[in-house]
């Protein structure tokens, strides 16, 4: 398949630009602005090029998704956006700031006030409640008393719908539950920007369904979510999708049929055996003594 034109790419970024759809809480603030990144690895006398000239922004409030099969690129950008790795060449400002020019606790403190981060395995402490895993990130900041770090995280594992979850750990919850209380350590900072990467990986499709339903009502509240998968359908949940290959943005348009998740959730059958196994597992929730 022919690759587009440099050109025809960015005429097409523009478009999807001017067409994204302005959501309630939506402004035109520049959250990611990303320009010519390249990222180079030597390898032996080789040199690979993982990013060779990425741009693209993300404004306040947009729901954008970010596609590539392996090989493309799309772990090394997200390295970047995460500010886990720096370019070796180009532009990548975080809410204003340009990530080359900081040092290594810099970057941390950064990320730490950011962004906050959902993974596919979740990273939730295994020995740890609910609300001490979402407590976690807070601990890294001096002006909050143990009051406000715990009032914070109920706060937060209380929008994503897990009140009666505080003490459960991770053993004792199901994995779309542990994944919404990873999603909740990741608002508990108010981050400007939530990123996930694969969020839904490790879920059934209920579960995964369940997810983004919860992605989708953050993002109407105003979150700005960048969402790394290799799923279509899942994407289709998003209002934007940039495609990768071979370390290009080879696609950059806004989502003209947008899905609701919550609508996808609802008309999935339930069968017994899901109402079977949900009521095994639930049997299995209860608080430790």
């Amino acid at each position: 398949m022919e690759e587009p034109e440099p050109a025809a790419v960015v005429a097409e970024q523009e478009a999807a630009a001017d067409s994204r759809p302005k959501a309630k809480n939506m402004s035109n603030q520049k959250i990611l602005e990303l320009h010519d990144i390249k990222r180079e690895f030597r390898m032996g006398s080789e040199i690979v090029h993982a990013l060779n000239g990425v741009s693209f922004d993300v404004v306040s409030g947009e729901f954008l998704t970010i596609m590539g099969s392996s090989g493309s690129g799309k772990t090394t950008l997200l390295n970047t956006l995460g500010c886990l790795d720096k370019p070796t060449g180009g532009t990548y400002l975080l809410d204003g700031v340009d990530i080359r020019k900081l040092n290594r606790n810099e970057l941390a403190k950064l990320r730490n006030g950011k962004i906050g981060f959902v993974f596919q395995s979740y990273n939730l402490l295994p020995r740890t409640s609910a609300l001490e895993n979402v407590e976690l990130p807070l601990l890294y900041n001096p002006s909050l008393s143990a009051k406000e770090r715990k009032e914070r995280a109920i706060k937060c594992l209380e929008a994503v719908n897990l009140a009666d979850r505080l003490d459960h750990t991770p053993s004792q919850l199901s994995g779309g539950q542990q994944q919404r209380v990873a999603i909740a350590r990741a608002l508990v900072n108010e981050p400007v920007m939530i990123l996930a990467d694969e969020a839904t990986g490790n879920l059934d499709s209920r579960s995964s369904y369940s997810i983004m339903a919860l992605f989708q009502e953050l993002n109407s509240q105003g979150k700005t979510i960048v969402f790394v998968t290799h799923e279509p359908d899942i994407a289709a949940f998003s209002s934007r999708t940039i495609m990768l290959r071979d370390g290009k943005v080879i696609k950059d348009s806004p989502n003209e049929d947008k899905k609701s998740a919550k609508e996808v959730l609802d008309s999935l059958p339930t069968s017994e055996d899901y109402l079977s196994s949900a009521a095994a597992e639930a049997a299995t929730q209860t608080k430790p003594s």
